[in-house]
């Protein structure tokens, strides 16, 4: 194990490292930072931009910071724009359009081998030594993790900010920089229309080469809209399983106004037209349920520091709102109804969108209107609530000794296809009733796991549901061997 202080040979080749003149950094240089995202005048990144737009007769420079990740974003000018990239610190403080890149520092010719050799015996010291210190950085980071309510809320230390954990990925998730975003539209070119619902259509479109989905929001739902945007603009939600977003944009065609919000395109579409046409076997299960449970997971957890993001609940989570994508995991969708809350000032942002979730998904106390609006705990448990539904959605499609159920609702056999919110109240709240759990399902050890995961999110008491980190725990117990799996479960008969 890792010691928990650092030794002192160690803390006195960092001060060397700290006080040497080694140079900007190779993998994270400081640029100025203006726009609507940016919380300081400065950010870090791989690499700094400078955009220009001309709007009429006036000149809009928008600057920032791109993660590695997000660096081939970097692209060419045309008559009206300008974007120009760089990596060194501060290089991004142009007031007027760059003409030309800056130019290579100077070089010397003819260094003899001994002028070679002394720099790069200390520079291999010294990363040495800093590879160590990340590892005891690292160790001391994951010391500082406190848990909230089974681990649901993740503190980082502020000097360790950007050394984030399995809970996060890498990059921003707010997208282009928001003046590129203004002019992503005129680039996409639409293709197909892939699905059309009560916000308006989703689709399929080309740009830079790449298939994007664009979701254009009917002008009623313009608070969907809205919401969307400024949630996937102010936090950090680039995760493997929250559908990625690229840009949000207005646009004006067949002389209307046209809302888009342009993401990452999965063909195989929502989790709900996959349950109909497919049916998966036990590993397939449970990759779909694991990885909505991680997309949930990183919602609903608070991140602390400069590289942090709010908690979020989700409050319309169903089958249409989850996507599939090619490596057959899930990714969440559709943040239009999203609540956000920070504990530093324990602040709920509800948003003001009028819109209600659906009603086939609803939980008890949404259903009675007992819930308790005030308090974000109780929107994460409506959001546990739906997720069983969806559990028992996939678990249904899921073959076991050639047997299977065809796709079906939740309630489908209590309430109509469009019930009411009095109906869908009868059934939840006054009878209390569940969907219905077949014998086949406990015969199976993951299903059987399952069951009891679904259970535990439908109690009456919201208090009493599991939390969506202990859901994801116990999915990622079943990772072990199916004979593991039988054993620990024929024990526990």
């Amino acid at each position: 194990m890792l010691p928990e202080v650092i030794p002192f040979p160690v803390l006195g080749v960092l001060f060397l490292l700290s006080v040497s003149n080694t140079g900007p950094s190779k993998d994270e240089v400081l640029c100025f930072c203006k726009n609507p995202s940016c919380a300081n005048t400065t950010c870090k990144g791989y690499k700094c931009y400078v955009y220009f737009q001309k709007v009429s007769e006036t000149e809009q420079r928008e600057s920032g910071c791109f993660s590695r990740d997000t660096s081939n974003q970097c692209h060419g000018s045309g008559p009206t724009h300008t974007m120009y990239c760089c990596q060194q610190d501060l290089c991004n403080n142009h007031t007027f359009r760059p003409t030309s890149p800056p130019p290579p520092p100077p070089t010397t010719h003819g260094p003899d081998i001994v002028q070679l050799l002394v720099p790069l015996s200390i520079t291999m010291v010294l990363a040495l030594c800093a590879f160590v210190f990340i590892l005891l950085i690292r160790y001391r980071c994951r010391k500082k993790h406190r848990d909230i309510n089974d681990g649901e809320v993740v503190e980082y230390d502020s000097v360790n900010g950007n050394l984030l954990d399995e809970y996060c990925t890498s990059g921003s998730g707010s997208g282009l920089p928001f003046l590129v975003q203004r002019t992503v539209a005129r680039q996409v070119t639409l293709v197909e229309c892939v699905g059309k619902g009560r916000y308006g259509e989703v689709w399929r479109g080309t740009w830079q080469g790449e298939n994007v989905a664009v979701k254009i929001f009917s002008s009623r739902d313009e608070q969907s809209w809205f919401r969307e945007t400024e949630i996937y603009n102010t936090v950090l939600l680039r995760h493997d399983n929250i559908l990625g977003f690229i840009a949000s944009d207005t646009t004006s065609r067949n002389s209307s106004t046209q809302l888009w919000l342009i993401t990452h395109y999965h063909e195989n579409g929502s989790l709900y037209d996959y349950l109909q046409r497919n049916t998966v076997d036990i590993e397939g299960c449970h990759r779909l349920a694991h990885s909505i449970a991680c997309g949930l997971v990183h919602l609903h957890v608070e991140i602390f520091g400069t590289q942090g993001k709010p908690a979020i609940a989700h409050r319309d989570l169903k089958s249409r709102n989850i996507l599939v994508k090619k490596n057959k995991e899930c990714c969440i969708a559709d943040l239009g109804l999203a609540v956000m809350h920070t504990q530093t000032n324990d602040y709920l942002d509800i948003g003001n969108n009028p819109r209600v979730g659906t009603k086939r998904y609803m939980a008890p106390e949404v259903l009675d209107e007992t819930i308790h609006s005030d308090c974000f705990e109780s929107y994460k448990q409506a959001d546990v609530w739906a997720l069983g539904l969806v559990l028992w959605e996939i678990a249904r499609r899921t073959v076991v000794n050639g047997t299977v159920e065809e796709y079906k609702p939740p309630f489908y056999d209590l309430v109509s296809s469009d019930p009411s919110f009095e109906d869908m109240k009868k059934v939840v709240c006054t009878e209390q009733r569940r969907p219905h759990i077949p014998n086949r399902w406990t015969s199976d050890a993951t299903l059987a796991t399952l069951v009891r995961i679904m259970r535990e999110c439908w109690f009456q008491n919201p208090s009493a549901r599991l939390t969506a980190l202990r859901v994801k725990k116990t999915l990622s117990k079943l990772n072990y061997s199916e004979a593991e799996i039988k054993q620990d479960f024929y024990k526990g008969k």
